[in-house]
């Protein structure tokens, strides 16, 4: 019986290495609980450019000013995306290219995302103007992750009202939301 207990821990130590090895891979995906995707969501509507008008704060974004993200159909049938923001500290435009693919079927507006090889996290669009899919709002896999995208650099003050609301609702931290600014996007995208 000793014989076999090396083996079966082995057994064993494989099994929690790929239920972690599982754990990470799919791990951020999910909602945050009083999130829920939009119905009836049309993606070629979606696809294109969006501004981004307020964020909360996370390492990928740190710094960035005038930040967009672009859409648009891969061969895959997925989706490709280009997000891009200027670094005023370092003078430069950052971009990373990601590609994201439906978690629940094509109509609802619930997307895994990934930017760094076999990781993926949720992209959950909670809110958007279905009549003229101008804003949308934005949930990663948990509360740390929100945004606010809008098809033009500036949105009304009713809309940011409206946006930190539903923020505030879903429990997310609204007092440290981060108004991206676009003031300087067409000067330095001249450049």
């Amino acid at each position: 019986m000793t014989q076999h207990l090396p083996h079966t821990l082995l057994v064993l130590l494989r099994r929690v290495c790929l239920a972690t090895l599982a754990t990470v891979l799919v791990g951020c995906l999910g909602m945050p609980k009083d999130v829920e995707p939009v119905d009836n969501f049309e993606l070629q509507r979606y696809l294109g450019k969006w501004y981004e008008i307020a964020r909360l704060d996370h390492s990928f974004e740190r710094g960035l000013q005038a930040v967009t993200a672009e859409y648009s159909l891969r061969d895959d049938g997925g989706v490709r995306v280009i997000n891009r923001g200027y670094s005023s500290s370092r003078g430069i435009w950052e971009q990373a290219e990601g590609r994201a693919y439906f978690v629940d079927g094509k109509d609802r507006g619930y997307l895994k995302v990934s930017f760094f090889g076999p990781f993926y996290g949720s992209y959950v669009i909670f809110n958007l103007d279905k009549d003229h899919y101008q804003y949308a709002f934005v949930s990663g896999p948990d509360n740390g992750y929100l945004w606010l995208l809008s098809r033009t650099p500036t949105v009304p003050d009713a809309l940011i009202k409206d946006f930190v609301e539903a923020a505030q609702q879903r429990g997310f931290d609204s007092e440290t939301l981060i108004f991206v600014d676009h003031s300087q996007a067409t000067k330095t995208e001249r450049e």
